[in-house]
């Protein structure tokens, strides 16, 4: 089994480095910009010492690229690798050209990435398994990392290249852009009063239940609401209110609400008429300060 080494304590490289140990991988060294997470790090997993990049790649069979992204070029550059090393980089929007300066060194590179949401140390390890890690590399490292993502409780897809930032971009969506919707959610509950963090715990319960049935159900058939009845005499309604308590909603309401059709048509709750009333109450053009808007 490779030794492992790790440039970058931060929340992943901890995460991933834990991880592997648990899992009977050896890590050897691990390096970082703080020393001292690069030394707690080293005494969690024991056997393991604290060092610098190069030391790392000199003492690593497997070196994991742990940085931020604008980082990693910079740190492969300069390092002097040895052939026969593998490289690998966990960035979900850039591929392997950012280890492109290691790869004059006859070193094989690869990009292992967990699609997951690493909010501390502690969640991260706990988020891990079960995970889906994209993979990019050629043989024999591409197993590797399959064996790796398997150990670790997780699964994998491969990826090419040119899919990275796409599959990065969908990651954004539903993941980050949740938090945003949320708090679009929370908002609109302090119009009645509600602070923020009793909007959150209220809405918490709806939200599990929707992931709840995206897992069990799956789309479309767990798309619910309004839109999923064909009911305009709702939608009309939250957008007569909205431009009334929340106008700097409505286009983001709108949209949304577009994007929703063509599930709730997948679905078979509504036929075509119905979906193309929807759409033409939802791309209506509001009246602000005299001038029509489309939104």
């Amino acid at each position: 089994m490779h030794k492992l080494g790790f440039i970058g304590a931060g929340t992943v490289g901890t995460a991933l480095a834990v991880g592997l140990n648990s899992k009977g991988y050896q890590v050897v060294a691990v390096s970082s910009r703080s020393q001292t997470s690069a030394a707690k790090l080293a005494e969690v997993i024991g056997g393991c010492r604290a060092s610098n990049n190069q030391d790392v790649a000199d003492d690593s069979e497997l070196v994991f690229i742990t940085t931020p992204d604008d980082a990693i070029a910079t740190v492969v550059s300069e390092i002097q690798w040895h052939a026969g090393q593998s490289i690998v980089h966990c960035s979900g929007a850039d591929s392997t050209e950012t280890l492109e300066p290691a790869k004059k060194s006859d070193v094989q590179v690869g990009v292992f990435h967990p699609l997951q949401t690493f909010a501390s140390v502690k969640q991260a390890i706990e988020n891990i398994p079960g995970s889906t890690f994209a993979l990019e590399a050629e043989e024999p490292l591409l197993n590797t990392l399959k064996d790796m993502a398997t150990a670790l409780d997780g699964h994998w897809v491969e990826l090419k290249a040119s899919d990275k930032v796409v599959y990065h971009a969908a990651a954004v969506i539903a993941c980050n852009y949740l938090v945003t919707l949320v708090k679009l959610a929370n908002d609109l509950w302090q119009t009645f009063n509600i602070p923020p963090n009793q909007a959150t715990q209220a809405l918490l319960p709806l939200l599990r239940g929707t992931i709840h049935n995206i897992d069990t159900v799956g789309i479309p058939q767990c798309l619910t609401g309004p839109i999923a009845r064909g009911d305009t005499g709702t939608i009309n309604k939250h957008l007569k209110a909205l431009k009334k308590t929340a106008p700097g909603l409505l286009s983001t309401y709108r949209e949304l609400g577009l994007q929703t059709i063509p599930i709730a048509l997948a679905k078979g709750k509504i036929n075509q008429h119905q979906a193309r009333q929807l759409e033409a109450i939802l791309k209506q053009p509001d009246k602000t300060k005299g001038q029509l808007r489309e939104v």
